[in-house]
């Protein structure tokens, strides 16, 4: 009888779900991580060194420090200066925290919805942009970019703008999953043309080394994301925007109250004020993509495309991407399969960047 109750009650809770969940998200995909226990994971851009332990150990001692029974410093005031400190904000400049940049994106979706407005994206890029704006009941227009280098289609995203005068447009630089860095020409034109928003989604600028934050003294519709996921600290989930303050003020009023923890905030605050150590992870990985690129391109049967961030697009010319994700997850390797997110990324998958005893089991992996 108690089962036959729970089935009724489930089938009950499902029929009520259907009544009230909004058409635009049931048709949504919830963003799935796959379990990688036991394999060797490069599937999500993460920095594979961990901390040193005589950090680890140090940094131990300072969240021994912490009143866990209070709520976090609502503004986040130290970690502001610090990041303003180690990464070379503007001074003069707004940062707004949050929990990934993630919740940033979402933060300018609530800021920006409205009925009949839009935001806009070259694709294939960050799936987030897309998601976020369908949850936040904004219509996305994705802009192909040229299929055969991932470049920026200037003229198709000009016509797009004019067209469809989105209430924001959503830039990643480098682009993920592809890589690559995008025509300045083409962003200053985008930037000049956007009636509203123009976001650069920085998250992988540490890898590339550059960025477009000093665009922001002459662009006041311009505001540039970072997180420090990829750097290293992306069990932190902290992420932060970068503008003037007519949009940030706006967007802090929907941030919900202590969004950024105390741990991370003391964590992140300890990580930046040590942050020689990781400058170093990163010069390793700049280093090791390079030789896997070199290596990858001369393998038979892959195309692959260059990379400025910590991970590398590719190709699977004679096998489909399917079986190749599945051979390499049986040899204890999980990276990304892209085949099904987007027509261009056909038969592509996405490696991770990592330590270089790792990058070899892959390569070994893959030529077999």
């Amino acid at each position: 009888m108690k089962e036959l109750n729970g089935s009724r009650s489930s089938a009950i809770s499902e029929s009520t779900a259907i009544q009230w969940v909004r058409t635009q998200v049931r048709a949504l995909s919830a963003y799935h991580a796959p379990d990688a226990s036991g394999l060797i994971k490069l599937d999500a851009m993460e920095n594979p060194y961990p901390w040193p332990e005589e950090l680890i150990q140090v940094w131990l001692k300072e969240l021994g420090k912490v009143s866990i029974n209070r709520y976090p410093d609502p503004s986040s005031a130290t970690l502001k200066a610090l990041l303003r400190e180690t990464m070379g904000l503007p001074q003069d400049m707004e940062i707004l925290l949050g929990n990934g940049s993630d919740e940033l994106i979402q933060l300018i979706a609530l800021l920006l919805q409205g009925p009949e407005r839009c935001v806009l994206a070259p694709e294939p890029t960050f799936v987030m942009y897309r998601l976020i704006a369908l949850a936040s009941e904004l219509e996305f227009i994705g802009v192909p970019l040229r299929s055969n280098d991932f470049a920026l289609d200037g003229d198709a995203m000009l016509q797009a703008i004019e067209k469809y005068q989105p209430a924001a447009v959503f830039l990643a630089y480098p682009n993920n999953p592809t890589g690559g860095l995008f025509d300045i020409d083409v962003l200053l034109a985008i930037l000049a043309a956007a009636p509203g928003l123009v976001v650069i989604d920085e998250a992988y600028t540490s890898f590339a080394e550059t960025s477009k934050m000093d665009w922001l003294y002459d662009y006041p519709n311009l505001v540039v994301l970072r997180t420090l996921s990829k750097l290293g600290f992306a069990g932190l989930r902290l992420g932060f925007a970068v503008g003037h303050s007519a949009w940030l003020t706006e967007m802090d009023k929907l941030r919900l109250p202590y969004n950024i923890n105390t741990l991370t905030q003391v964590s992140a605050s300890f990580a930046l004020q040590n942050f020689s150590v990781f400058e170093k992870q990163i010069t390793w990985i700049r280093q090791d993509r390079e030789r896997l690129f070199q290596e990858l391109n001369a393998t038979d049967g892959i195309t692959v495309w260059p990379s400025h961030a910590n991970f590398i697009l590719f190709r699977t010319e004679n096998k489909s991407a399917n079986e190749v994700h599945i051979k390499l997850k049986e040899r204890g390797i999980l990276v990304k399969n892209l085949h099904d997110s987007h027509p261009f990324l056909a038969n592509c998958l996405r490696v991770t960047v990592g330590k270089p005893e790792e990058n070899q089991a892959f390569l070994v992996a893959i030529r077999s």
